[in-house]
């Protein structure tokens, strides 16, 4: 075999720890290998999916030439399938696959495999139940090895373990991990292209988009072999109109990529770049025009139990560090004397496409008056989006007409302090809205956020039709931080659960820097300077 059976994907610039050392491990080996057969991880599963030729389900893996003759000498009458080893030039007429390609799905169409010392897929048919033939050197095997018995000896004598931080982990728990990532690979595959993706994002966001057999497929052009029935996926806001209007006067598919809800340490405006990502492929979640993968996960409400198993612990964790979209909040904010009532607002950019799909037309500068005509004499506050706070996006309100409707301006303190500081907060579509649900604070939506419609928020645009089923926190959680967004650990640069970004975060290992971030940060100390000056907003 080529390494361990069991072994971590080579995801694009990942520097995870192994999987598995030498040691020993203790497992049901039927369980493990009904797992196995269920979730098709061991071997390069990540490789790419391969079909046979009809009438070409033998598949021959020999060692070299002489053995490839040695095993045509025996063939019954038929044809098979031949996968080279190095230095072999395939005889004309022979059917020819050519690795790397994933072994499960191979060996799940072969009717046989003949192989010699290089046992992978051979192992993998055996798994399966494939008949087996073993040859060594110019022959068969005199005696036929149990492949089934070496495989579980191999994995008996591992000691298998954690690839985030190196803690020991159970034989159980690493067919998990790799069954996870095999569904992420296993995903990206249908995408054809993908369009959007600035060149500083790609160092986090190729291993969430890789599918395996290569370099993730970027690309600025519509291929001109893609017609109806491919697929692309697009970060929409940053791809060239062009080139989205050629892929709909195709007829090809696009999926919907963007930033994930816990995304970084430090703005995207300042390139600092995502450690998470969504992919949909219905619609996109802040567009109430049309359903999202994550509202029809809401509106079905038949999620896992092991998610909601995980959603009170996570929300906890998210809580207790202070995290948000941008980062962690170290500082709390004190609660100043004042009305016994105290209410949140919060800015947003105001040219953003949560804003132009869901906002309702509503400003920062109307939210503000709204907030101040519900809630009376509360003390309020109003916290700028950071984005224009930083001197790069529109929804800049000057200070003077801020001050007519709040009592403070919030320039410094982190959204996830701030929020603890209230009692209520108000938003049009900002997902601080659903962070201060993960905090128990009561929430009024101005517009029409992913979060409302669900019996959780006070909502004062028109309601969502297909939405109105009622869900516990939990839920929304659930869908909203566990099935919906990939997460990319920033110090193994391995996909990983929320929780493990979480635990970064928290630890403050979670930062990713360049010296584009801080070229970025000087320009927008200029682009705050020039509306101080009073210039354009």
């Amino acid at each position: 075999m080529n390494g361990p059976f069991l072994r971590t994907p080579p995801f694009p610039g990942q520097r995870g720890l192994p999987l598995s050392r030498p040691g020993h491990s203790r497992f049901a080996p039927e369980a493990v290998l009904a797992a196995l057969r269920r979730e098709r991880v061991g071997g390069s599963f990540w490789a790419r999916s391969a079909g046979l030729f009809p009438d070409h389900e033998r598949v021959l893996v020999p060692d070299n030439a002489a053995q490839f003759a040695a095993m045509r000498a025996v063939l019954p009458v038929g044809g098979f399938t031949l996968v080279p080893p190095p230095g072999l030039t395939p005889p004309p007429g022979v059917a020819v696959l050519q690795p790397p390609f994933d072994p499960w799905t191979v060996a799940a169409q072969a009717s046989e495999v003949w192989a010699g010392a290089n046992r992978e897929l051979a192992t993998v048919a055996a798994v399966l139940g494939k008949p087996v033939r073993i040859f060594a050197g110019e022959r068969p095997a005199r005696k036929q090895p149990d492949l089934i018995a070496d495989l579980l000896d191999q994995l008996a004598a591992l000691d298998f373990r954690n690839p985030f931080d190196g803690t020991p982990w159970s034989i159980e728990q690493a067919m998990a991990q790799l069954a996870e990532w095999r569904g992420l690979i296993d995903s990206n595959r249908s995408f054809r292209a993908i369009y959007g993706v600035a060149r500083w994002k790609r160092v986090t966001l190729d291993p969430l988009l890789w599918d395996g057999t290569g370099p993730v497929r970027h690309a600025r052009t519509v291929p001109a072999d893609l017609g109806p029935g491919a697929r692309v996926l697009a970060w929409k806001s940053r791809t060239a109109p062009p080139v989205l209007a050629e892929l709909e006067r195709r007829g090809i598919a696009i999926s919907e990529l963007e930033d994930g809800f816990i995304r970084s340490v430090g703005l995207g405006a300042n390139c600092v770049p995502p450690l998470s990502v969504i992919v949909d492929n219905t619609g996109i979640y802040f567009d109430p025009a049309g359903p999202s993968d994550l509202e029809m996960m809401l509106a079905d409400g038949n999620l896992p139990a092991a998610w909601l198993a995980r959603a009170g612990p996570l929300r906890a964790a998210l809580v207790a560090a202070g995290i948000s979209k941008y980062g962690q909040a170290s500082t709390p904010v004190a609660r100043e004397p004042g009305p016994d009532r105290r209410v949140l607002v919060t800015g947003q950019v105001e040219d953003d496409r949560s804003m132009l799909s869901g906002g309702g037309n509503c400003s920062n500068l109307e939210l503000l008056s709204r907030a101040r005509g519900i809630e009376g004499t509360a003390w309020i506050a109003y916290k700028p989006h950071p984005d224009v706070e930083a001197g790069h996006r529109q929804g800049h309100v000057p200070e003077s007409e801020v001050r007519q409707h709040a009592d403070r301006i919030e320039r410094q303190a982190g959204i996830a302090a701030l929020i603890d500081s209230v009692d209520a907060v108000h938003v049009i579509t900002s997902l601080a809205g659903f962070e201060a649900l993960l905090r128990g604070k009561a929430v009024t939506t101005h517009g029409q956020p992913f979060y409302a419609g669900w019996g959780l928020t006070q909502d004062l645009a028109p309601p969502v039709a297909r939405r109105g089923q009622r869900r516990r926190l939990d839920e929304l959680v659930a869908a909203t931080l566990i099935g919906y967004p990939r997460y990319l650990d920033p110090v193994t640069r391995l996909p990983c659960p929320p929780e493990v970004l979480v635990q970064r975060l928290a630890e403050g290992t979670a930062r990713v820097g360049s010296p584009l971030v801080t070229l970025r940060q000087w320009q927008g100390r200029i682009g705050r300077w020039w509306q101080h000056l009073g210039g354009r907003p």
